[in-house]
């Protein structure tokens, strides 16, 4: 179980980062090479709703953890670059927001 709102952040975003990519260099070329435009339809769907529980996953963080709005306004610009997540995780897993134990 996420034992922290910080957490949840981190897994939310994993998801979301990876339903972006899959939507991108997946889904997109499918549309455009392939002419298969199902693959958008439902890859793009899932990823807007993944999307939503990210960016409410931040606001609870930001409420609730402290977390700073330098953070948070981070958390939410990396979820327009592709792989942005990832150096953002790597980056957030540095900061005195994640807790080793």
């Amino acid at each position: 179980m996420l034992k922290s709102p910080v957490e949840q952040v981190r897994l939310s975003g994993f998801i979301e980062g990876m339903s972006f990519i899959i939507l991108l260099f997946i889904a997109m070329p499918l549309k455009y090479i392939w002419d298969i435009p199902e693959a958008v339809s439902v890859v793009g769907s899932m990823h807007g709703v993944l999307f939503v529980i990210y960016m409410l996953a931040i606001a609870l963080a930001f409420f609730t953890s402290k977390l700073s709005f330098r953070w948070s306004f981070g958390a939410v610009l990396v979820a327009f670059i592709p792989f942005g997540y990832f150096i953002y995780d790597a980056k957030l897993k540095q900061s005195r927001y994640w807790n080793k134990k």
